[in-house]
């Protein structure tokens, strides 16, 4: 891992005022975004709403690899998803809440280990950990 601080680029690019925002990192695929339903837009893109709440997702599964490797656990799959509430609050939007709903499947032996890996893995998402909103975790293990 390199020396703190990380700086990250994205940069937007408007072609004209009907067209699609869109969106690229250094060496990144360029990605189209658009507004959600709920302000108009298509319902088909990527949005900074479900980018946000993707990010939340994405980070917690990651930081749960590498918690696992590094606590050598065993298991076969995970599926987590996350709700993210928008609301307005003094007159502002942001989000209030992320509901992470983590369900991991390991081998017999290794539940009474499993909820507190799935624990650390919030507690390490850098993502949750840079917002304001309540973050809910909800987790089920199940043995197979």
């Amino acid at each position: 891992m390199e020396a703190f601080p990380h700086h990250y680029r994205v940069s937007a690019h408007l072609a004209n005022p009907d067209a699609d925002v869109v969106i690229e990192g250094d060496r990144l695929p360029q990605l189209p975004t658009a507004p959600p339903i709920e302000f108009g837009g298509p319902g088909d893109h990527w949005s900074p709403e479900t980018l946000l709440t993707a990010a939340v997702c994405d980070c917690f599964v990651l930081g749960f690899k590498v918690i696992a490797a590094a606590s050598k656990l065993t298991w076969s799959t995970l599926d987590v998803n996350v709700t993210g509430t928008l609301d307005r609050v003094d007159r502002k939007m942001r989000f209030t809440h992320m509901n992470v709903v983590a369900e991991l499947t390991v081998p017999a032996g290794q539940e009474t280990r499993a909820p507190r890996i799935l624990e650390k893995a919030e507690e390490a998402c850098l993502v949750m950990n840079s917002l304001s909103a309540e973050v809910h975790l909800e987790t089920k293990v199940v043995v197979a």
